[in-house]
């Protein structure tokens, strides 16, 4: 449900079904290939692991916590509970970007403002899960540079499903052609 009690549209839902569906293939498929894994320190990066869940902020608070929920079961399905640990940083920071996205904040803005949340929220769950601090600043480095490279992801794809004119993707009045005083779309 939407924070003001209505429940969340069927494309809202299906569009977080997908995303969320994406989530979960991500750490599966991507395994071993396109991801990096040192066990010892808690340590991973799966290229575009992040880019469901900035694409949910985009929609709604609740399917950026969907989608970060599946992002958390799909680590803990391939990496175990460490990674899926630093994965469930995935729904507080998507949750954050989609309230802060909701409030006004552009989507440029809204991806560099969640970047220390989720950096910071994975070198805790390091910390407290290993009790290694070294591995925990390594990982909250690791997950800032890997957010900002995600984020230049999301940000392109976001646009072009802008330009594609994908309705379930909320662009904001000031950013539409023909700027300030036009209604957002729902």
């Amino acid at each position: 449900m939407r924070a003001n009690g209505s429940r969340m549209s069927p494309r809202e839902l299906a569009a977080g079904a997908l995303l969320t569906a994406l989530a979960l293939v991500i750490p599966l498929v991507f395994q071993g290939w396109l991801q990096v894994y040192v066990p010892p320190l808690g340590l991973s990066a799966t290229l575009a692991s992040h880019v469901p869940s900035m694409l949910g902020m985009f929609i709604s608070p609740a399917v950026a916590a969907l989608v970060g929920i599946g992002s958390t079961l799909g680590f803990l399905m391939t990496l175990g509970p460490v990674i899926a640990g630093r994965a469930a940083s995935h729904i507080v920071f998507a949750f954050v970007g989609a309230v802060l996205y909701r409030a006004g904040m552009r989507p440029g803005w809204v991806l560099a403002a969640v970047l220390p949340v989720h950096a910071g929220l994975e070198g805790l769950a390091v910390w407290l899960l290993l009790r290694q601090k070294e591995a925990a600043l390594a990982v909250t480095g690791l997950t800032a540079l890997h957010h900002a490279a995600d984020a230049l992801i999301a940000f392109s794809v976001l646009m072009a499903l802008w330009r594609a004119n994908v309705g379930v993707l909320r662009r904001p009045a000031s950013l539409r052609n023909g700027g300030a005083g036009q209604k957002e779309r729902v």
